[in-house]
C-alpha cells in the first residue's frame, strides 16, 4: 500500500447478485440432503431440504395473514429453530425483519416496535428473567379481547399480528406452528412470483444499535449487504459443506444471523445452535456431540468455556476454525483457544452493524501476534480509510477515525434522515466513530472509540442512552454514565448521579428503577452519588476523570 491510510481489496470471487431467498434455494439444490440445522435444546435436526419445506410453509402463512413486501415483522426471541425459519421466510416474502434484543424490556420494546412500525411480531414466551408474555400484555392490554390478527393497540398502533413461539397461551395471538396451515395454493404461487421480482437491493433487515444521542437507531440492511458479508466472512474461514459451525452468539445480532446463518447458507455448512442463550457447558457438549469444526464467540465466551471445571473431559479435536470478535481479544486467550481448543485457524473480525457487519478480518495465515494486535486486513470489495479531525486521510500509522465504503454500508437509519446524514457522508463513507491505525502492510488496529461506547461482555452499551433513561427519575437532576475495567466482562457500567435538592436515594433504588425497563446489561453495576461533576471551563463533562477516580476506588489505590 502507499504512504497514506487507505486500503481496498479486489477479489477473484465476485459479489453475489442474489436475494437471500434465491441463494437459499440454490443451497438446497446443491446440498439439499446434507445436514443444515441443528438446535440442541429443541432436539431438532433438519437437512437443507427439510428446512426449505419449513421456511416456505411459514412464508406462505405470513402472506396469508395479509403481510405484504416492505411490511416490518419484529422478532423478539432467544436462539431457536423458529428464529432461523423466520429469518429466511421473511426474506422470501419480501418482509423486513426487525431484530429485537431478547434482553429488551418494556421501555425498549415499546420504542423498537413503534420506530420500525412493525405490523407483526414473532415472540417467545419467556427467556431467562424476561417474561415476554407478561410484558406484552402490559404494553398491549387490548390482546385480552381481540381476535388473532386483529390487534388495535393504543400504544403500538401499527401492530396487528402476534405470533407466539412455544407454549401458546397469549390471548389474541397465533401459535407459530399454526401459521403454515393458514396458507393455500394462492399464497404458494405468490411466494414463487415474489422470488422472481424481489431485488437484492431491497431492505430486508432492521437492527437496532444504541445511539450516543439517547434513542436506538435502526440500521437498515439489504439482501446484498448481509448475504455478501456472510459469504466473505465464511470465505475467510474457508468453510465448506463439510463444516459444522457452533453458534452460541445471539441471532438478534449480526454475529449470529449474518456471520453465522448466512455464512453457513452460502457455503452449505451446518448451523449448530447449542442453546437458547450462552452456556459454556452446553457449548462444550455440543462441539463434542456434533463434531463441530468451527466456533464463534466473544472473548468472555471462550474464557468461560476454557475455565469450565469439566473442560478437559470433552473431545474438541474436531475444531479447526472460528471467529473471536465483539470486543478486544487478549493475546493469552487467543493462544489458549489455539492450543487447548484445537482452533489453529481461529480469526478475529471487526465491524459494526451499519456495515453488515465485518470490514476487517485476520487471515488464516496471519501470525498469532497479528491476529490479536490487529483486526486483520480489509474485506474483499471494500475500501477503508483513516481520517483526521479535518476529514483528510492521515499518513500510515497515524490514529484517526476509521471510515468504510462499499457494498456493506447500510441504506441508512430507519426513519431518521438526520442521523443517517451524520453517519454516511456525501461520498458514501460510513464514519464508524472508532479510532484506528492502518500500518504499512494494511493491517488495522483499533486504538480507541470516539463515541463513548462501553463494551460489556460483547454487548455494546452507549452511556447516553442509559443517562436519558435515568433522567426520567424524579429525584435525579443530572447523571453521567461511563465504563470501568472489569476482569470478567471487560468493562462494567458506572453511574455518577446528582440528586435534586433535599432528595435521598440508594444504589438499590437506582437498580430497581432500571429493572424490567432496560436490558440487564445496561443497568449500572456501580452507582455513586455526587454533588458536582468534573468539567472543563466551557462546561464539558470530563468522564476520563470520573473513570480514573472510580478505578482508584475499585482497586483500592
Amino acid at each position: 500500500m502507499g504512504t497514506m491510510s487507505y486500503v481496498s481489496t479486489v477479489s477473484d470471487k465476485p459479489l453475489l447478485g442474489d436475494t437471500i431467498g434465491q441463494h437459499f434455494d440454490r443451497t438446497v439444490e446443491r446440498w439439499g440432503g446434507r445436514l443444515g440445522l441443528v438446535v440442541r435444546q429443541q432436539n431438532i435436526r433438519l437437512t437443507w431440504r427439510e428446512l426449505q419445506i419449513e421456511v416456505d410453509a411459514f412464508a406462505a402463512g405470513l402472506l396469508a395473514l395479509g403481510l405484504r413486501p416492505g411490511d416490518r415483522v419484529g422478532i423478539w426471541s432467544p436462539n431457536n429453530a423458529e428464529w432461523v425459519i423466520t429469518q429466511f421466510a421473511t426474506a422470501k416474502a419480501g418482509l423486513i425483519l426487525v431484530n429485537i434484543n431478547p434482553a429488551y424490556r418494556l421501555h425498549e420494546l415499546d420504542f423498537a416496535l413503534n420506530k420500525a412500525g412493525c405490523r407483526a411480531l414473532v415472540t417467545a414466551t419467556a427467556f431467562k428473567s424476561s417474561n415476554y408474555a407478561a410484558m406484552l400484555t402490559t404494553l398491549l392490554p387490548e390482546l385480552a379481547h381481540c381476535a388473532p390478527g386483529k390487534l388495535r393497540a393504543a400504544k403500538v398502533p401499527s401492530l396487528e399480528i402476534l405470533i407466539q413461539i412455544g407454549a401458546h397461551g397469549l390471548p389474541g395471538s397465533f401459535a407459530f406452528e399454526a401459521v403454515p396451515a393458514l396458507s393455500g395454493e394462492d399464497e404458494r404461487a405468490r411466494l414463487i412470483d415474489l422470488g422472481r421480482t424481489l431485488q437484492f437491493d431491497d431492505p430486508i433487515n432492521i437492527q437496532f444499535t444504541s445511539g450516543t444521542t439517547g434513542s436506538p437507531k435502526g440500521a437498515t440492511l439489504t439482501h446484498h449487504n448481509i448475504l455478501n458479508n456472510g459469504y466473505f466472512t465464511a470465505e475467510g474461514l474457508q468453510l465448506t459443506e463439510d463444516d459444522r459451525l457452533c453458534i452460541p452468539v445471539p441471532l438478534y445480532h449480526c454475529f449470529g444471523m449474518v456471520m453465522g446463518v448466512l455464512g453457513c447458507v452460502t457455503h452449505g455448512a451446518a448451523m449448530v445452535f447449542p442453546g437458547e442463550g450462552f452456556d459454556p457447558l452446553a457449548v462444550l457438549q455440543t462441539i463434542a456431540e456434533e463434531r463441530c469444526t468451527a466456533l464463534y464467540g466473544v472473548p468472555t465466551m471462550f474464557i468461560a468455556e476454557m475455565s469450565h471445571p469439566d473442560f478437559n473431559s470433552f473431545d474438541l479435536s474436531s475444531l479447526r476454525t472460528g471467529i473471536m470478535a465483539g470486543s478486544p481479544c487478549p493475546i493469552e486467550v487467543m493462544r489458549k483457544a489455539i492450543s487447548q481448543m484445537h482452533l489453529r485457524d481461529i480469526t478475529i473480525a471487526y465491524g459494526m452493524t451499519e456495515t453488515s457487519p465485518v470490514s476487517f478480518q485476520t487471515g488464516l495465515d496471519s501470525p498469532v501476534e497479528r491476529r490479536v494486535s490487529t483486526v486483520g486486513k480489509v474485506h474483499p470489495h471494500l475500501e477503508c480509510k483513516i481520517v483526521g479531525s479535518d476529514g483528510r486521510v492521515v499518513p500510515v500509522g497515524t490514529p484517526g477515525e476509521l471510515c468504510t465504503r462499499g457494498y456493506s454500508v447500510m441504506l441508512g437509519y430507519w426513519d431518521d434522515a438526520e442521523r443517517t446524514k451524520q453517519a454516511i457522508d456525501p461520498a458514501g463513507w460510513m464514519h464508524t466513530g472508532d479510532l484506528a491505525t492502518i500500518d504499512s502492510q494494511g493491517y488495522c488496529a483499533i486504538v480507541g472509540r470516539i463515541k463513548d461506547m462501553v463494551i460489556r461482555g460483547g454487548e455494546n452499551v452507549y452511556p447516553r442512552e442509559v443517562e436519558e433513561f435515568l433522567y426520567q427519575h424524579p429525584k435525579i437532576v443530572d447523571v453521567q454514565v461511563f465504563g470501568v475495567p472489569d476482569a470478567r466482562y471487560g468493562e462494567e457500567l458506572c453511574a455518577w448521579i446528582k440528586l435534586r435538592a433535599d432528595e435521598a436515594m440508594t444504589e438499590a433504588e437506582v437498580r430497581d428503577f432500571c429493572r424490567d425497563q432496560i436490558a440487564h446489561y445496561k443497568v449500572p453495576r456501580y452507582v455513586r452519588f455526587v454533588d458536582e461533576f468534573p468539567m472543563t471551563v466551557t462546561g464539558k463533562m470530563q468522564k476520563y476523570l470520573m473513570r480514573a477516580a472510580m478505578e482508584e476506588k475499585l482497586t483500592g489505590g
